[in-house]
This record gives C-alpha cells, structure tokens and sequence, in this order.
C-alpha cells in the first residue's frame, strides 16, 4: 500500500485517484475501508473490454457497486453480464484490490479487480447506463474520455491471459 508521500498510480479529471494496488488473497479483503464496488477487465486476445458509461461521459471498465448480499466475485460477474452483456470464457479471475482516494473529500474506498478471457463476443444492447462497448488495446484513442483510473487497472491485468 502507499502512503500519502506517494505518487498515485494514476489520478482522474475528477481528481480521484488510485493510490495502491494491494496483492493478497480473495478472501483477505483490506479491512481498513471499505469494499462497496467491483470492476472486470474482460479480454479478448490483446483488446480489453470498454463500456461508453452515459452518466460519466467516459470510457471504463465494466463494474459498480456490490450488493447487499453478493460477494464482490457475484458483483463482478452481475455488472458485467448487466452493462456490456458479456460473459467470460472460464471463471474470472482474482487478481486485487485497488485503492482510491475519492474527490473532493479523499474519501478511502478499495474496489475487487477481476480479470478473465472472451472467447465469443455476445451482442450488445444499449442500456440506461451504458451506451457503447468497445475492445480497446491499450494503445489506440478511442473517441471520447477514457478513465485514467480504468486505465490503469486494465494495464495492470493485460498479459495475465492466454490468447484463445
């Protein structure tokens, strides 16, 4: 974890930021916050999944919050069967906790990162939430605001998959 002399991996227009991003056990969650959401980097060969969010007029990864009752895997696998209509060619896999310190107040909330591999891309639905989906290989810009922070996440889990 980082404390507040260090740099944060990546900051936001909002000026939130992720701070740390902790290694440990799925069933191990840091008890120093809390753990209210979930995020999915789906990918498929060298492209991560996108989600075009209409209220935050940004690029993201698909997740939000878990709810009462879930576990953050059950949150992870629900937000991103509900916003991009996808579901992963095996079980996602665990692979952290990122760390954020939330705008305007620097507000300390962790979130449960998942990762896993899209063998058949289903169609996609626009919803209330979501506008558009799009595989993005970390490289190309895509039209729009693409969240630093989602970002960030989505390269921290690039490579962890073989190719299908």
């Amino acid at each position: 974890m980082s404390d507040a002399t260090e740099q944060p991996l990546a900051v936001d227009h909002r000026g939130n930021a992720l701070t740390a991003f902790v290694r440990r056990a799925e069933e191990r969650p840091p008890g120093d916050a809390p753990l209210p959401l979930a995020l999915v980097a789906l990918w498929r060969g060298d492209r991560v999944l996108m989600v075009f969010d209409r209220f935050r007029q940004g690029w993201e990864l698909p997740g939000g919050l878990i709810e009462p009752g879930e576990s953050p895997r059950q949150g992870a696998e629900r937000e991103l069967l509900e916003e991009a209509g996808q579901t992963p060619a095996e079980p996602l896999r665990f692979v952290g906790y990122p760390r954020f310190a939330l705008a305007p107040d620097q507000r300390v909330e962790y979130g449960a990162l998942f990762s896993g591999r899209c063998a058949e891309v289903a169609a996609f639905e626009p919803n209330e939430e979501i506008e558009a989906i799009c595989w993005w290989d970390l490289r190309e810009a895509l039209p729009g605001r693409v969240h630093a922070l989602d970002a960030c996440l989505a390269r921290l889990t690039h490579g962890l998959h073989r190719p299908l």
